[in-house]
């Protein structure tokens, strides 16, 4: 027997990617607009860039490349004008300090501009990001359901219709548990047999003084002649005759 699951594509992620889009095509508008509005706006200055700066050299200031190369030759000149000095280090009744003040002031402008160009570029990257975005979560979610059949197994085991790992019964592991045999304790180490006393030292016998006298032998261990035993007389035979 089989059974039949259902995909559905997640909710609302098709609305998160129709604002994602609709951001991101806000902020390149943004971006653009403000870009244009800087750049005309330094044109309308007609600052060319100094013949003496180390790049863009006689071109009309209007992007973030030509005002950067212009603010770096405002600041040349001044420091010739000044010697060296910046504006804070002048007297305050030197003639030079005026010039590197409008010097400085144009310098910040200049500045201001290649910031504001950057802030642009910024704003654009993250509307092309947005929708990249958006255009991805509504792919996700543009599907439509599916039933997909999953085949049923045996059960005891295996994989049930849901797909998970079936468990064994209860009975079944209880009887797993019964004849496992149980855990047998490990043997205490063998006690090291004791050390051997030593020997004892044989006594020794104290020297019998001088004015004792010797000790008696003991007696011999034959034994003593029969009370009742007649001495034998050599000179007789056994049969009772005198020997010649």
């Amino acid at each position: 027997m089989s059974s039949t699951v259902t995909v559905r594509p997640p909710r609302g992620v098709r609305g998160i990617g129709m604002f994602s889009l609709v951001v991101g095509v806000i902020l390149i508008v943004a971006g653009v607009v403000v870009w244009i509005v800087v750049s005309l706006t330094l044109q309308e200055e007609k600052i060319v860039v100094s013949d003496d700066a180390n790049m863009f050299a006689g071109q009309e200031v209007a992007g973030p490349f030509t005002a950067f190369a212009q603010a770096e030759v405002i600041n040349k000149h001044a420091l010739e004008a000044s010697g060296g000095a910046t504006y804070a280090e002048l007297e305050q009744d030197d003639p030079v300090r005026a010039t590197v003040m409008n010097a400085s002031f144009l310098r910040a402008s200049l500045f201001t501009s290649v910031v504001a160009f950057g802030v642009c570029a910024l704003v654009i990257g993250l509307g092309l990001m947005f929708i990249l975005i958006g255009i991805a979560l509504r792919r996700l979610a543009g599907g439509s359901e599916v039933s997909v059949e999953t085949p049923a197994l045996a059960s005891g085991g295996g994989l049930s219709e849901a797909g998970t790992a079936a468990a064994p019964s209860a009975p079944a592991r209880h009887s797993a548990i019964a004849h496992d045999p149980p855990p047998t304790a490990a043997a205490p180490p063998a006690a090291a047999p004791p050390a051997a006393a030593p020997p004892a030292a044989a006594p020794t016998a104290d020297p019998a003084p001088a004015d004792q006298p010797p000790a008696t032998p003991p007696a011999s261990s034959a034994p003593a002649p029969d009370a009742h035993t007649e001495p034998v007389d050599p000179t007789r035979r056994q049969d009772g005759t005198d020997r010649a």
